[in-house]
């Protein structure tokens, strides 16, 4: 049957108010396969903004979910975990986003919100989670702190087990517990590996063993459940040689290396994707929102095309 103009333009006006439309949400409820290394943003960055400008700069960035901070001070403080991490999950779904990572302070399963953080989290479809940062004790020695702590890591595991969930310490540079990555394997050598493990971040580790750093790699690989990727250089500050977190792709982390051996090891894991070089210059941390927005996009973005022609270029994206 023909239609005239006036009739046609109508037909496709009604088709078209039956399509919701905005600007940064999206309504695609199609499900991909799923990813072996699925990218999120760890959120420290961008806290202080709105949870909707935050999940716009993910969107227009190709990053799918976010590692949220939920800790003192983060985007979720523990005290109100039971109200905020259930109503910023399903806002992010909203945009098509995931929060299935989070950051925590947890070092104990006797910590005062460790427990209702982990419920909560589980519920709210959190499936990994990085734990706190343990220092050493001088006083009880390097091998006394160790012992000490694998205490509380056996708690946590069964914390994590009765909540289905799972916990990672990330290795860190300095002289903390996780410095030399060594002690990692000490630790967790004998705990359950489905319950507790690392989240393994070759940043750091490069920092504390520039040409020993896949030795330990190797030794924690059955625990490495999280990967942190973020890029560094060696620089002069203040006078000292200072480790400086920089975008992906300028520094010294040998990323073919890093993916060869990931695949040698057969570690398949979330990463976390960590932005904590500078954001803005101190002219552009006066500019207006919407223009703050475009320089956070392309930064992410810069970052996230590099990881990508990674995974791709050994096949796993």
């Amino acid at each position: 049957m023909k239609q005239n103009r006036r009739e046609f333009i109508t037909t496709m006006a009604a088709a078209g108010a039956a399509i919701p439309f905005t600007k940064f949400r999206l309504t695609d409820t199609t499900n991909p396969p799923e990813k072996k290394y699925p990218v999120r943003l760890f959120s420290k960055p961008i806290d202080a903004f709105d949870f909707g400008f935050m999940c716009e700069c993910l969107n227009r960035s190709g990053i799918e979910g976010f590692d949220l901070t939920v800790r003192p001070g983060g985007k979720v403080v523990p005290e109100k975990v039971e109200e905020d991490l259930p109503r910023l999950a399903a806002e992010a779904k909203k945009y098509n986003l995931v929060i299935d990572m989070m950051v925590t302070a947890i070092l104990s399963p006797d910590d005062p919100y460790a427990e209702n953080i982990l419920k909560t989290a589980a519920s709210s479809g959190v499936t990994h989670y990085r734990l706190g940062w343990a220092e050493y004790d001088n006083e009880k020695g390097i091998l006394g702190t160790l012992q000490e702590y694998k205490h509380a890591l056996t708690g946590i595991a069964g914390l994590n087990r009765k909540y289905k969930i799972h916990g990672g310490y990330q290795n860190h540079a300095g002289a903390r517990i996780g410095g030399p990555v060594w002690d990692l394997y000490e630790l967790l050598k004998d705990l359950p590996p489905e319950n507790i493990g690392c989240q393994y971040d070759v940043r750091h580790a490069m920092v504390e063993g520039a040409n020993s750093w896949v030795l330990g790699m190797k030794l924690l690989a059955p625990y490495i459940k999280t990967l942190a990727i973020k890029d560094f250089t060696w620089q002069t500050v203040k006078g000292k040689p200072a480790a400086v977190t920089v975008p992906m792709g300028e520094g010294m982390v040998n990323w073919d290396l890093y993916f060869k051996t990931l695949i040698e090891l057969n570690i398949k894991a979330p990463m976390t994707l960590h932005v904590e070089y500078p954001l803005f210059t101190k002219a552009e941390e006066n500019y207006p929102l919407a223009r703050k927005q475009d320089i956070i996009v392309a930064k992410f973005k810069k970052d996230m095309d590099f990881l990508n022609g990674y995974l791709s270029k050994y096949g796993l994206a």
